[in-house]
C-alpha cells in the first residue's frame, strides 16, 4: 500500500483521499463509509448516478476526488451510465464496481474498460480497503 496523500485536510488530520460512494442502498453506503473512514478516507455519498454526477461536478469536488465506488443497478442514471460518464469526463479517477448482482460477463467487460475492481456485496472490509488502496496506487501512477 502506498503512502499517497491527497494533499488536503479534513479537520485536524491528513486525509488518505476522497472517495465517492454511489449506491441506492443507504445501509450499504453507511457500511462502506464507516469502513473507509476508519482507514482515513473522506467519503462523499450519492444514492444514484444522477446524484453522483451532480456531486462530482459541484464546487471543488472535481479537483479533489480520488476514487469512485459505484453500484450497477440503481434508479435514474444506473451504474453503467454513471461509469461511462466518469470514464469520459474524469479518466484519471479510478473506478470500483460494488454490486449485489454478480455477473462474470459484466465483470470481465468492466475490468477490460479499466475498472480497478469488481466487488460483490456483501464485501469484506479488508477486501474493500485493499481495492481502494489499489485504486489510489493507480491514481498516483496516472499522475507520474
Amino acid at each position: 500500500m502506498s503512502e499517497f496523500k491527497s494533499g488536503f485536510f479534513t479537520g485536524d488530520k491528513e486525509c488518505n483521499g476522497r472517495v465517492l460512494v454511489v449506491d441506492d442502498e443507504p445501509d450499504i453506503r453507511k457500511v462502506v463509509r464507516m469502513t473507509l473512514q476508519k482507514a482515513g478516507y473522506e467519503i462523499l455519498e450519492a444514492e444514484n448516478g444522477e446524484k453522483a454526477i451532480e456531486a462530482i461536478n459541484t464546487g471543488e469536488n472535481r479537483l479533489l476526488l480520488d476514487v469512485v465506488i459505484c453500484d450497477i443497478r440503481m434508479p435514474k442514471i444506473n451504474g453503467i451510465e454513471a461509469i461511462a460518464y466518469f470514464r469520459a469526463n474524469y479518466p484519471r479517477v479510478p473506478l470500483i464496481v460494488l454490486t449485489g448482482f454478480p455477473d462474470a460477463e459484466m465483470a470481465s467487460s468492466m475490468l477490460r474498460q479499466g475498472v480497478v475492481d469488481y466487488l460483490v456485496k456483501p464485501v469484506e472490509g479488508e477486501k474493500l480497503r485493499a481495492a481502494v488502496a489499489r485504486a489510489m496506487d493507480q491514481r498516483e501512477l496516472a499522475h507520474l
